[in-house]
């Protein structure tokens, strides 16, 4: 009896899948085929634009480092003392009297 059963169910499978059953649903098996290559390819897709959103976040830190550095750089150098000790050497020299105005003779002259 036990065997039988077994029989029957053989038999149920391969009528379920048989040779115009596939044939059938050929055009069902090839979406899913092409269902499965979209998820695939999306899966890669989604993988590099993390890596590439990671490498430029990465850049854009070194960037922002690089901008600071430079920016506290240039501040020190611009200071009164660090700018008079760099043109020293030209043969400049920072000024010990306080500017004067000068005022235009010839208009008072006209008037």
């Amino acid at each position: 009896m036990a065997n039988e059963t077994t029989k029957e169910v053989k038999l149920e499978w391969k009528k379920l899948f048989s040779y115009q059953w596939i044939v059938k649903n050929l055009s069902f098996f090839l979406y899913l085929a092409l269902l499965a290559l979209v998820y695939i390819s999306n899966g890669n897709y989604a993988e590099k634009m993390i890596r590439n959103i990671n490498s430029t976040g990465k850049e854009l830190k070194e960037l922002d480092y690089e901008y600071k550095t430079v920016n506290g750089e240039i501040m020190f150098r611009s200071k009164q003392s660090e700018l008079s000790k760099t043109v020293e050497p030209m043969g400049l020299k920072e000024s010990k009297e306080p500017p004067f105005r000068l005022v235009d003779s010839l208009k008072n002259v006209k008037e």
